[in-house]
Formats: structure tokens, C-alpha cells, sequence
């Protein structure tokens, strides 16, 4: 897939989009809450680890080496990770009050989900070994 880095950078930009875009209304509170605020800083700001995410995994898919498709993928796992994790804090019900999910938590997991898949079929042409070569080692025996 030639164009599965790009798929990857536009996935990143729209993680980064997301974070600033609502992601839970709690009704209790009567307040929605983004990737950068949580009532008295409940849940962290984790758009600050996404933006920074996106930012490293946007880097990964330009460098056209071997270590940095790999060093990619890992990153691509870690922001799924954190995705999943981010979710599942935003979204989960508590003393019988479930908070209503908005647009911005499913655009989260779902550009991460982009992400992932990206930086797995991003792949570096390596150069087949020469079967006229021998190696020196061997040579001498």
C-alpha cells in the first residue's frame, strides 16, 4: 500500500482534531468534557499525550528507513492503547450516572484504529541478498 503513510498522517491530523472536539457530557456536572479539560482535572488531559503521539507517529511515516517504519508500529500500539484506555475512562457509567458519549471519543478510537493499521502496511523495500555473494568466512574453508 503506497499510500498508507498518508492514510496515516491524515489520521493523525484528525486525532489531533478530535481532542479539542467534545467527548463526554455528564449530566450530573452539566458539563462536557474534551481531551484537554475534565471537571477539576478528573481524568488528566490526555490530548496533550495524543497531539504528542500523533506528532511522533506523523515523523515515523516520513522517514523512509526500516527502524522508523518499526519504531511507527509501536507507537501505532500505544496510541490504540491509549485510545481504548481513554474510552473506557470518558465513557464508563458511575454511582448509576452514565455520561452521554460524543462525537470526539469515537473519532479518537477510530483514527487511531487508522493509525495502526497504517503503520502496519507501511512497509520498506529491503534489497534481496545476493546469492553470488559469499561470504568471506565461508570463502576461506
Amino acid at each position: 500500500m503506497k499510500y498508507a503513510p498518508y492514510i496515516g498522517i491524515l489520521a493523525a491530523i484528525l486525532l489531533i482534531i478530535s481532542c479539542f472536539l467534545p467527548w463526554a457530557y455528564y449530566p450530573d456536572i452539566q458539563q462536557t468534557f474534551t481531551g484537554f479539560y475534565s471537571h477539576e482535572n478528573t481524568y488528566g488531559r490526555p490530548g496533550k499525550a495524543f497531539i504528542f503521539l500523533a506528532l511522533l507517529i506523523t515523523i515515523f511515516l516520513l522517514i523512509p528507513r526500516l527502524w522508523a517504519k518499526r519504531a511507527g508500529q509501536v507507537t501505532g500500539i500505544v496510541i490504540l492503547a491509549y485510545a481504548v484506555k481513554t474510552f473506557i475512562l470518558f465513557t464508563s457509567c458511575y454511582n448509576g450516572i452514565c455520561p452521554e458519549k460524543k462525537a470526539g471519543i469515537f473519532l479518537v478510537i477510530l483514527s487511531a484504529i487508522i493509525i495502526l493499521i497504517a503503520g502496519l502496511f507501511t512497509g520498506v523495500k529491503i534489497p534481496p541478498e545476493r546469492k553470488d555473494e559469499i561470504p568471506q568466512e565461508q570463502k576461506d574453508q
